[in-house]
């Protein structure tokens, strides 16, 4: 369809409705005596979704979202990531099902072009409708506008009866009504209520995990639902001066073995750091760093009792990080949340595995200072999630998915002892404040590590960091019970059995829901 049929065609999809002049707002081409004149217009706002059962379905989501970004749409937001049973062609392999929102120029016709020659360079081709298929993109929103022609219609005419594509679309929201493009596309639904109104009638959050949809996180070669089960990440400290442990695991024959110790008592992710982050340490430069680290990362990785398990890397510098993932490590986890390193966001996203993004202000040795410990209000849980948010919403710019990111409000980083107690009673509360802003971002696993923390001493009477474990299955315990999924401990005997009983009682709770 050429530049002049397809204004037309929008033209009559607004033919009675009085909003001719948001035509305006669309780049065209105009004829002169010179040739074509391009006009430039306001970017518009667009919904993509995404689905594949094919092949590498997770390598499928990253190459088209690669493809899309050189094609001329900046994507602003990701939605959640959904593995969920097939619709209406119902013997085929299960999919991977989410959404992006993006800004683009370029016109309605002209992205459906750009999404089909995506199709076809990750491998789809023609087949029957609904089948199996590597890759689906589908444009959901186009801006303010309704579109009906012969090969376009939006808003996309099934997005009222699909689960699996209303539940990344209202991911891709906030609580808040932020622009005048999200209320219309709200109003573009049925319901009362709009599209949350939608969302509940299909089920809403109670249908996740029961009706053939999972909510799930990509992790090393598997797809990772967290609302299973609570996973306890082991502690592998190979510094000199940390506070807890420090000199004990500098060799690789020690660190071995207390990673042998903690896989035999059930630990589910092995977090090797090679630099303190306690108060006031001083900072290592990257090649110390990568000097203590990398011999025992492929140690580690040797031993045939870590298949299964999952081994993260505790660092703020993204040449580490890069290094550790590519030796085998699976996820980075930043203390400073990309702000130590002006290239961590970058690389984390170009390695395409899981990031911590942890709550702190200022770096280890001036995180305790009396300015980064003052919350506006006394509020720590709102303004952690406020803070949280936006790096979140950095890392997301940069290219991380909100599908790849898991966060910790930091306990024991730039918190008092009262900051760190609200916080372990507070996770609701951040995950609602952060809803306000991102759902997507909402409903990312929590991490929590409150393993032997000077405010459990503080609290208990135990100067020394080694009698505070039972303090920390207490704390543990009641993280669990308030919303968290992973666990940092360095005790992993005590606190897998803690996590056990925690989940055996929210699921029962749950059953008499």
């Amino acid at each position: 369809m050429n530049i002049f049929k397809q204004i037309i065609s929008i033209k009559h999809a607004f033919k009675g409705t009085g909003n001719y002049p948001r035509l305006a707002s669309l780049s065209f081409l105009h004829s002169s005596a010179d040739g074509p004149v391009e006009v430039n217009s306001p970017e518009q706002e667009v919904v993509i979704a995404l689905g594949s059962n094919v092949g590498n379905r997770l390598h499928h989501f990253n190459e088209a979202l690669r493809l899309m970004k050189n094609s001329g749409i900046h994507i602003t937001k990701h939605a959640c990531l959904y593995e969920t049973e097939p619709a209406y062609v119902t013997e085929q392999a299960l999919f991977l099902n989410s959404a992006i929102r993006g800004v683009t120029k370029l016109l309605p016709h002209e992205l459906l072009g750009v999404l089909k020659q995506i199709e076809k360079d990750i491998g789809r081709t023609d087949g029957i409708r609904y089948g199996p298929r590597p890759i689906d993109l589908d444009i959901l929103f186009y801006g303010m506008f309704n579109i009906h022609s012969e090969t376009l219609i939006v808003p996309h005419e099934r997005i009222w009866e699909r689960p699996f594509v209303v539940a990344p679309l209202i991911d891709l929201l906030g609580l808040a009504i932020e622009s005048d493009t999200v209320a219309s596309w709200h109003s573009f639904s049925k319901q009362p209520s709009g599209l949350f109104g939608l969302w509940e009638k299909l089920g809403g959050e109670s249908s996740i995990g029961r009706e053939g949809m999972k909510r799930v996180l990509p992790m090393g070669n598997r797809l990772w639902d967290y609302s299973e089960k609570t996973h306890v990440m082991g502690v592998l400290n190979l510094t000199p001066d940390s506070f807890s442990d420090g000199g004990k695991f500098q060799s690789i024959k020690a660190a071995v073995s207390q990673v042998k110790l903690m896989i035999s008592e059930g630990v589910d992710i092995i977090d090797i750091g090679a630099q303190s982050t306690r108060p006031f340490a001083s900072r290592i430069y990257v090649e110390e760093e990568l000097e203590r680290l990398i011999p025992v990362l492929e140690a580690v990785l040797e031993i045939p009792e870590i298949e299964g398990k999952f081994v993260s890397v505790d660092t703020f510098y993204s040449k580490v990080a890069f290094e550790a993932i590519n030796k085998g490590a699976h996820i980075i986890n930043d203390v400073s949340g990309g702000q130590l390193d002006p290239d961590m966001f970058k690389v984390s996203s170009d390695l395409g595995v899981p990031y911590v993004v942890m709550h702190m202000r200022g770096d280890p040795s001036t995180m305790q200072n009396s300015e980064n410990l003052e919350y506006e209000n006394g509020n720590v849980c709102k303004q952690v999630a406020s803070e949280l948010c936006l790096r979140a919403r950095d890392a997301e710019e940069s290219g991380i998915p909100a599908w790849r990111i898991i966060i910790d409000p930091g306990i024991g980083f730039s918190k008092k002892t009262e900051d760190n107690l609200d916080i372990l009673m507070g996770l609701r509360t951040i995950r609602e404040e952060i809803a306000v802003k991102s759902l997507a971002v909402s409903r990312a696993p929590i991490l929590i590590g409150p393993s032997r923390k000077k405010f459990l001493g503080t609290i208990c009477g135990r100067p020394e960091a080694s009698d505070r474990d039972p303090a920390t299955i207490a704390a543990v315990t009641a993280g669990v019970l308030a919303g968290a999924n992973i666990v940092r401990v360095h005790n992993v005997r005590g606190n897998v059995d803690a996590v056990r009983l925690s989940d055996a009682m929210l699921k029962r709770k749950n059953t008499h829901a």
